[in-house]
């Protein structure tokens, strides 16, 4: 990867069969948000972490966010002013679907509706039980994203058996190509 990289995991850290893990393992020089807990989450919390951890980083960095991290990611860009090079958004959960985790995860709703300010392609599944496809394209819509449905492959997680996820991983290293996603989001 020719860009520095920083990885924001939902709830729970992304274990070590997680995707996102598996990569970072191939890349030693990525960076990993760290939070103080993983297991109860306050938005403003991770919001602020995001922008603590990032405010050093290149205007070239690429964010691959998973799940509640993509909600924590939306959030700092619309608090913020972010540059970043793009960001990967996979399973975008929605606040209001009756598997989200209300009680562990707090101040994420309503979701931002602005357009965000860097280039992004937000990756949804047809049976993820925390988003349906219908939420990743109102995600996508609001947030400028470019909107890749793969199919029914769960939440994008661990779970869903990805191993290292290659298609996912082209597609973040498309967001670092020159000119991507210019029509979507002037840089």
């Amino acid at each position: 990867m020719a860009y520095p990289v920083f990885v924001v995991p939902g709830i729970g850290n992304s274990g070590p069969l997680h995707w996102q893990s598996v990569w970072e393992a191939s890349h030693p020089d990525w960076q990993r948000l760290v939070v103080e807990d993983w297991d109860q989450v306050a938005c403003d919390d991770w919001v602020s972490a995001i922008e603590h951890q990032l405010a050093q980083s290149d205007d070239d960095t690429l964010i691959v966010a998973h799940s509640l991290g993509c909600l924590a990611v939306a959030h700092w860009a619309s608090r913020y002013s972010p540059r970043v090079r793009g960001v990967l958004l996979v399973a975008v959960p929605d606040p209001s679907a009756s598997a989200f985790p209300v009680a562990a995860a707090t101040g994420f709703a309503p979701l931002p509706s602005k357009q965000l300010p860097f280039p992004t392609i937000l990756v949804s599944s047809s049976n993820d039980p925390y988003g349906s496809i219908e939420h990743g394209g109102r995600c996508a819509r609001a947030w400028g994203s470019k909107l890749v449905e793969v199919g029914a492959q769960g939440h994008l997680n661990a779970d869903s058996n990805l191993g290292d996820w290659p298609e996912g991983f082209r597609l973040l290293q498309s967001l670092g190509q020159e000119g991507y996603c210019d029509d979507i989001v002037p840089r």
